[in-house]
Formats: C-alpha cells, sequence, structure tokens
C-alpha cells in the first residue's frame, strides 16, 4: 500500500524528533508499504526567517519571501533523509519543484495547479522513501512560491489525491481533531471520525488541525484522510464523507480570534449600494464573512460585516476613501471580538440548537453582537475577553449538559 504521511513543524523541531518521526516512517516502510512523507520546516524556523527578513526589509516583495520562506522545508526534508539513511533506509528529499508541483502566481498564497508525480514514481519504483516539501511550489515562471497558512497539509492531500495513495496520514501535536481546542476546553474529547462537510466548516471557523484546502481537496477527490499524533500510536479521527452519529448533534466547537467588525451607518437605501461596497473590498481581496444588513430607515439603512483584523486597517481605508460616492453617514470598527461557533451535520434535522447556544450565553452573561447560520454551523461574535469562559460554557451545554443527555435519548 501507499502512504501519504505529513508532519508538522512541531513533529520535526529538533534531532530527538526528527529521529522519532523517522523511525515511525520506517516502521511503515517495513511493514511493506511505500511512503511518501511530506514535512513542514523545523519548529519556529518560518517565524525566524520572516524576523530575518525585517532585520534587513521590513517590506521585502514576495517573490523573495517566499524565496526565503522556501529554504524551511529543503531543511527539514534533508535532515530526515539523513536520519533515514543512518537508520539503514534509502531515503531521496525532494522540493517543490522536484515532486512536480506547479502553481498560481500569488507569492505567498499560491494554489495548486497542476502536480506530475513522474520523479515520486520513479523514487518509489527503486524503492526509495520519499521525503517531499510541503508549502512550496513553482509557477509558470520557475519562480518559487508557498501556499500560505496550511500549505504543508494541502501539499499532502494533493500528492494522496495525484498518487491514488491509500492513505493520507496528517501528523500533529495532539491525537486526533478534538470537539474544541483541548488547550482552551478542558473537556474536550477527541472524535473517532468527522464528515469532510464538518471538518471544512471547524477549519473555515478557527479550528487549526487542518487548513481548509487540505479538506476541500480531500472532499474533492475522496482522499481517505486520518488526523493522527507524531507523539504517539494513540488512534486518530478519520476525515470522511460520512461519519457515524456523535453522542450530540453537533461535532465541534470552534473559536476564531482573527476576526474585525465593521459598520456602515446611514448608507443610502436604494438598489446597488451593497454591491458597490462588497466589490470595492473585492478588488482588493478582502474576504468578508457574516454580513448583516438592518430594514432600512426610509432613505438610509445601515450594513455590518466581519473581515480579518489584517484586513481590517485597508477595508476601513477603502471605505472612508469612497465615502462619498458610496454616501454613507458613518463608520465603525471593533477589533476586540471573537467568533464562536458549533458545527454539526445534526443540526439540520434537530430543532433547537440556537436555542440552546443562545441560553448557554446568556447563563454566562455574554453578550451577542452579530449571528450566522448555515445548515451545519452557528456562529457569534462576543467580546474577546469572553471568549474563552464562552467556549467552555458552550461546550458543556452540548457535550456534558441536558443537550447530551437529551441527544442520547
Amino acid at each position: 500500500m501507499l502512504y501519504v504521511q505529513k508532519f508538522g513543524g512541531s513533529s520535526v523541531a529538533n534531532a530527538e524528533r526528527v529521529f522519532n518521526v523517522a523511525r515511525r516512517i520506517a516502521d511503515t516502510y517495513w511493514k511493506g508499504n511505500q511512503v511518501v512523507a511530506v514535512l513542514s520546516a523545523q519548529g519556529d524556523t518560518t517565524d525566524q526567517l520572516i524576523q530575518k527578513a525585517n532585520e534587513i526589509n521590513p517590506n521585502p516583495s514576495k517573490r523573495e519571501l517566499d524565496m526565503l520562506m522556501s529554504t524551511g522545508e529543503q531543511q527539514s526534508v534533508a535532515l530526515m533523509a539523513m536520519a533515514l539513511q543512518k537508520l539503514g533506509l534509502n531515503a531521496v528529499s525532494l522540493t517543490g519543484r522536484q515532486i512536480g508541483l506547479r502553481s498560481s502566481s500569488t507569492h505567498g498564497a499560491a494554489h495548486i495547479r497542476s502536480i506530475d508525480p513522474e520523479r515520486i514514481y520513479s523514487e518509489l519504483e527503486r524503492n526509495n522513501i520519499v521525503i517531499a516539501a510541503g508549502f512550496q511550489g513553482v509557477n509558470r515562471y520557475d519562480d518559487i512560491t508557498t501556499l500560505g497558512r496550511g500549505g504543508s497539509d494541502t501539499t499532502a492531500v494533493a500528492l494522496a489525491a495525484v498518487l491514488e495513495a491509500d492513505f493520507c496520514e496528517i501528523y500533529t501535536d495532539v491525537d486526533g481533531i478534538y470537539t474544541a481546542d483541548p488547550h482552551v476546553v478542558k473537556t474536550a474529547r477527541k472524535l473517532d471520525e468527522i464528515s469532510y462537510d464538518e471538518m471544512l466548516e471547524l477549519a473555515s471557523l478557527g479550528a487549526k488541525v487542518l487548513a481548509t484546502r487540505s479538506v476541500e481537496l480531500a472532499k474533492k477527490y475522496q482522499v481517505p484522510l486520518v488526523v493522527r499524533s507524531s507523539m504517539s500510536d494513540a488512534e486518530g479521527t478519520i476525515v470522511k464523507e460520512e461519519a457515524k452519529v456523535e453522542s450530540t448533534y453537533i461535532s465541534g466547537l470552534a473559536m476564531d480570534k482573527n476576526v474585525a467588525s465593521i459598520s456602515i451607518i446611514g448608507i443610502r437605501n436604494e438598489p446597488g449600494m451593497a454591491y458597490k461596497m462588497f466589490s470595492l473590498l473585492a478588488k482588493r481581496k478582502i474576504i468578508v464573512d457574516i454580513i448583516l444588513q438592518s430594514i432600512g430607515r426610509g432613505a438610509t439603512k445601515d450594513i455590518a460585516f466581519t473581515v480579518t483584523k489584517n484586513d481590517l486597517p485597508l477595508a476601513v481605508k477603502l471605505l472612508t476613501d469612497n465615502r462619498t460616492k458610496l454616501g454613507f453617514e458613518d463608520i465603525s470598527y471593533d477589533d476586540r471580538i471573537v467568533k464562536v461557533s458549533v458545527v454539526g451535520a445534526g443540526m439540520a434535522s434537530h430543532p433547537g440548537v440556537a436555542s440552546m447556544l443562545f441560553e448557554a450565553l446568556y447563563a454566562g452573561g455574554v453578550n451577542i453582537m452579530m449571528i450566522s447560520t448555515s445548515e451545519i454551523k452557528i456562529s457569534v461574535l462576543i467580546d474577546e475577553r469572553e471568549a474563552e469562559a464562552a467556549a467552555n460554557m458552550v461546550h458543556d451545554r452540548f457535550f456534558t449538559g441536558s443537550a447530551a443527555i437529551d441527544a442520547r435519548r
């Protein structure tokens, strides 16, 4: 069988952990399997490289930043190949270019266009273990690009899809996917399995265990995905098309701190105003999430929406600069908020989820600023000072309180 195994930066942070991962890869290989391992940069290497760049130029070109950032993964794969060779195994390290990964030209956030696996197949036929650099590729100009946050996850799933791997294992510093971040919610429990759709929602809402694009690819190409710990042999969490029903009808809770709200007060209440405003933001690639529009007050209405904190300064500037064109009275923003969300495929057939969520927040004295819903998720914006307490209260309501009891009946 063919395994694609991805190991994150914390899993290969030092020599001891490199050899720990090397032995895990070796165990898989010794059982008669072919292995393609995808690695991230070691530990804090990426942050250190960014710091080095800032020491030279606080505003470097994105092309040169990608050239620099890609060296982190190349160090990891070379060191891992050396570790496997010391264990008596044949291993070869390959860069993004060498694994045939072609990407778009957006430096810092490139998308995978295609993968030519010829070199990988060639190495596997020679019984080599392939150690592939995650996070990187090359564009049509042969310039090195990076794939953005979670890029190594995306590389691993894309390789598993192209190679038609039997398993794609994502190794991290936790032993699977939990009902909430176990560092924040101490009562969080590990899930045996979760659906692609639920995992996609959790990833997009702030859960950091898997990158959103990797889950999108896994769902599109039906890649068998398992999230496991690189520090233990515990069974992980399977991400699949349909997951069994858990003891309650939500699968998890996510918390996103990278969110800010913008309120446009007194915009003209006439057709096309929302289009003019949001197209202005779209042209600068600013992603808008929750949108709330008030009922018109005669000639005007109010619109509130959320963006990432990184996009907030540019969004406010664009809107302020176009105030006359858009014809609104005032603009305000708030970057001291957090988005808390509950996700579960069971919501579609179980009424009362919103009521239980709001009840838990009310019991804790937490005020809700904005609400967003879909078929399988409910998100609320709250004050950042109340975020962790709110996450624990909501989790307890669904997983250890009466909601969990009701669901088991």
